[in-house]
C-alpha cells in the first residue's frame, strides 16, 4: 500500500481532468440516473431467483470490511509541544523553528453573540504569539458583528478582520478563498464561529503534521450544549461514533474525513487541492476527496475536542441534517469517474464504496425493497445488511462514547440506545433527500439558521 501510495502523492488537481461541470442540472441528471439504476437494482434483485445470493455476497464483503474496522488498533498521537515560554525565540538562530505558523480562518455573518468569546478563545492558546494568527472574514453582518470585531482588535495583536461587500459570492467558502492565498500561516485552520477550544490545541495538533504526506488533520468534535434535551444528547452520541469511525478508518488505510469546524490543513496540499469549492453546499466534505484524490492523507486528533453548539429543536436538526446529507451525496456525483478509475488506494476506494452503501445505498433502496418484500409476502431482500450496519452503529456508538467520556459502562449503554434511536431520522433523512435530487430543479443561495448563542451560515438548494 505505501508503493502505491507514493506514485500518487501530490498531483496538482488540474492533473486529475475533474471535470467543469455544468452546474446543479448536472447534478440532477446524475442524482435522477443513480436512483432509477437504485429502485430498479432492487425490483430485480426481487424478481431473479439468484437475487438473495448477490445481497448475500454483498453482505459477506461488508462483513468482512467491517469486522476488520472492528478489530483495528488506532495509533498513538505523537507528544505534543512542549508549553510555550514568554522569554523563550520562536526562531533560534539557525532559522529553524519547532513552531510552524498557524493561521486560523473563521467566516462570520451575524455571529454578535459569540464572536467576542470565539476571538478570545483563539487569541488565547498556548503557542508563540509571533508564529499564529486569527483571521475573522466579517461576510457583510447586518448586526452588531463589525463594531465588535473592531473593538476587539485592539485588545488582540494577532486578530486580522476582512469585511465582505454585499456583493461577495460563495457563502464560506467564498470567504475563506478571499482570504487564505494572502495569508502567512503554513498551517491553516478553520472554525465555526459557536467553536471552543483548549489552550493546548495548538500544541497538539501541529505534530500531527510531522509525516510530509499529511495533508489536514480533523479534531473530534463535541457538543457543549449536550445535557439540554435530547436531541442534543443524540448528536453528542453521534460525534462520539463519527470519532469513533474516523481512527478506525484511517489506521486500516481508508479515508478520514474534514468535518469543517476544527480542521486544519497544509498550505502546499490546499494550493494543489484548488482551494475550497464554492460550487458545494459541504465544502469540507468536497475538500476531503480533493486531498486524497492529490495524494495526501487526513489524521484525526481525539483530544482535545472542539465544542460546538448542538441544534435543540427537530426542526433545525433536519434542515441542518439535510445540508450534510445532500453535501455528502453531491460529491460521489462530482467526483464519480475518479473513483471509477481508482485513482485512491485500494483500500480507500474500498472504505469509500464501504461507506457509501451503508451511508447512502441502504437508505434509498430501502422504499422499494420494502413495497416489493409486500407484493412478494417475504422478508426486504437487503434486511441482512441492514442488521450489519445496526451492529456496526451499536458497537461503534459504545466504543466511541468509551474513548470520549469517562462515564460506567451503564451510562454508555444507555446513551448507545437512545443514540441510535435518534439515529434513525438518518434513513429518511437520506431516502427523501435522493429522491428530492433526482426530481426537483435547484438554485443555490444562502439562508440562516439560528442557534443558541447565535447563528451559522448554511448553504441550501431552493427551488
Amino acid at each position: 500500500m505505501a508503493d502505491y501510495s507514493s506514485r500518487r502523492l501530490f498531483t496538482p488537481l488540474d492533473e486529475l481532468e475533474i471535470d467543469n461541470f455544468p452546474g446543479y442540472l448536472g447534478r440532477r441528471r446524475k442524482a435522477a440516473f443513480t436512483l432509477a439504476l437504485l429502485w430498479g437494482g432492487t425490483v430485480a434483485l426481487h424478481l431473479l431467483s439468484w437475487g438473495s445470493w448477490l445481497v448475500l455476497g454483498l453482505m459477506g464483503v461488508l462483513t468482512i470490511h467491517a469486522v476488520r474496522i472492528l478489530l483495528a488498533r488506532p495509533l498513538l498521537p505523537p507528544a505534543p509541544l512542549g508549553p510555550s515560554q514568554p522569554q523563550e525565540s520562536s526562531v533560534p538562530a539557525d532559522g529553524s523553528t519547532r513552531w510552524p505558523f498557524v493561521s486560523m480562518l473563521v467566516a462570520a455573518k451575524n455571529e454578535e453573540l459569540v464572536i467576542s468569546r470565539l476571538v478570545a478563545n483563539l487569541c488565547s492558546v498556548d503557542y508563540p504569539i509571533d508564529r499564529y494568527d486569527v483571521w475573522v472574514i466579517d461576510d457583510h453582518s447586518s448586526d452588531r458583528t463589525a463594531q465588535r470585531l473592531q473593538d476587539l482588535k485592539g485588545l488582540y495583536p494577532q486578530l486580522r478582520v476582512l469585511r465582505r461587500s454585499a456583493t461577495a459570492t460563495g457563502g464560506k467558502s467564498g470567504a475563506l478563498n478571499q482570504v487564505w492565498p494572502s495569508i502567512q500561516g503554513e498551517i491553516i485552520g478553520v472554525f465555526d464561529a459557536d467553536a471552543q477550544v483548549t489552550p493546548d490545541m495548538l500544541r497538539r495538533v501541529v505534530p500531527m503534521f510531522d509525516p510530509s504526506h499529511v495533508g489536514a488533520v480533523q479534531m473530534q468534535k463535541a457538543i457543549v450544549n449536550q445535557a439540554k434535551n435530547l436531541w442534543t444528547r443524540g448528536q453528542q452520541a453521534e460525534m462520539a461514533l463519527d470519532s469513533y469511525f474516523q481512527q478506525q478508518r484511517i489506521s486500516l488505510g481508508g479515508l478520514g474525513e474534514l468535518r469543517g469546524n476544527g480542521q486544519f490543513v497544509r498550505r502546499a496540499a490546499l494550493v494543489q487541492s484548488g482551494g475550497w469549492n464554492e460550487e458545494t453546499i459541504t465544502d469540507d466534505l468536497d475538500l476531503t476527496l480533493r486531498l486524497h484524490f492529490s495524494g495526501w492523507s487526513i489524521e484525526f486528533l481525539l483530544e482535545p475536542a472542539v465544542m460546538e453548539e448542538g441544534v435543540e429543536r427537530a426542526i433545525a436538526l433536519w434542515h441542518q441534517r439535510n445540508r450534510w446529507a445532500e453535501g455528502g451525496y453531491q460529491r460521489y456525483l462530482d467526483y464519480w469517474r475518479l473513483i471509477a478509475q481508482n485513482r485512491l488506494s485500494p483500500s480507500k476506494t474500498l472504505d469509500l464504496a464501504a461507506f457509501w452503501v451503508i451511508q447512502y445505498g441502504l437508505p434509498t433502496v430501502a422504499f422499494p425493497d420494502f413495497v416489493m418484500a409486500l407484493w412478494r409476502h417475504r422478508l426486504p431482500l437487503f434486511l441482512p445488511v441492514s442488521g450489519l450496519a445496526l451492529t456496526l452503529s451499536m458497537v461503534g456508538m459504545y466504543q466511541g462514547l468509551r474513548r470520549t467520556q469517562p462515564q460506567s459502562i451503564w451510562v454508555h449503554g444507555l446513551q448507545t440506545l437512545w443514540g441510535n434511536l435518534y439515529m434513525l431520522h438518518w434513513v429518511l433523512v437520506i431516502s427523501t433527500m435522493t429522491l428530492r435530487l433526482a426530481v426537483r430543479p435547484k438554485r443555490l443561495r444562502w439562508v440562516k439558521t439560528t442557534h443558541l448563542g447565535g447563528e451559522d451560515d448554511l448553504q441550501v438548494h431552493t427551488p
